[in-house]
């Protein structure tokens, strides 16, 4: 029997085995398993987790600042700077 690499072949029960053609779907369960808990530990995870925590938007409020921009009555500027400070105190914790 031909000697294959075994980055491309595995053996299983004396048959040589394509990694790219074995069916993975039996244990699709335990692989995604493995994936989600894995995915919980890396910075993506993080910050997947973080944005999983925000609150809902509140459309009244959001709403009611898009009238005050458009009738001058918000001080925008002031507001994104506190905002950003806000952001930045997040990613710094």
């Amino acid at each position: 029997m031909p000697d294959y690499p075994s980055s491309m072949f595995s053996r299983d029960s004396d048959r040589w085995l394509n990694r790219l053609e074995t069916d993975l779907s039996v244990d699709s369960d335990e692989v995604m398993e493995q994936i989600l808990e894995n995915l919980h530990h890396t910075p993506l995870g993080q910050v997947l987790k973080s944005i999983a925590a925000l609150p809902e938007i509140r459309r009244e409020k959001v709403l009611r600042v898009r009238r005050q921009i458009n009738e001058g009555r918000y001080n925008l500027t002031e507001r994104l700077d506190l905002a950003l400070e806000r952001v930045l105190e997040d990613l710094a914790t």
